[in-house]
């Protein structure tokens, strides 16, 4: 299931799919960092004065960071008990476990 946050200036669409955000199909991000924690935060400001939400690369404003936490919280309720579906939130853990120890 795929949630439309919003769409570029270049006319790619940033949505939630599953449990990331993502550019054009393409996993961005799994989490929002509110700009406040962010370390660039003042060059995003300058750039894009409305933003309080980055996920990954993407800047969001509060509007489309609220659609975007909306579609990140449903799909981390809507948790798949099969086989399958505990394989994969287990292999996930084991890789952001591995990128946090630096490991890539």
């Amino acid at each position: 299931m795929a949630v439309l946050v919003k769409m570029t200036e270049d006319g790619r669409k940033v949505e939630v799919i599953d449990d990331a955000v993502c550019l054009d199909g393409r996993p961005e991000a799994t989490k929002l960092v509110p700009l406040i924690e962010h370390p660039n935060r003042q060059a995003i400001l300058r750039a894009v004065p409305q933003a309080t939400h980055m996920a990954g690369r993407i800047v969001l404003t509060l509007p489309e960071s609220a659609v975007a936490q909306d579609a990140l919280n449903a799909s981390n309720r809507d948790f798949d008990a099969t086989p399958g579906g505990i394989a994969k939130r287990l292999q996930e853990a084991v890789f952001q476990k591995a990128k946090m120890d630096g490991i890539e």
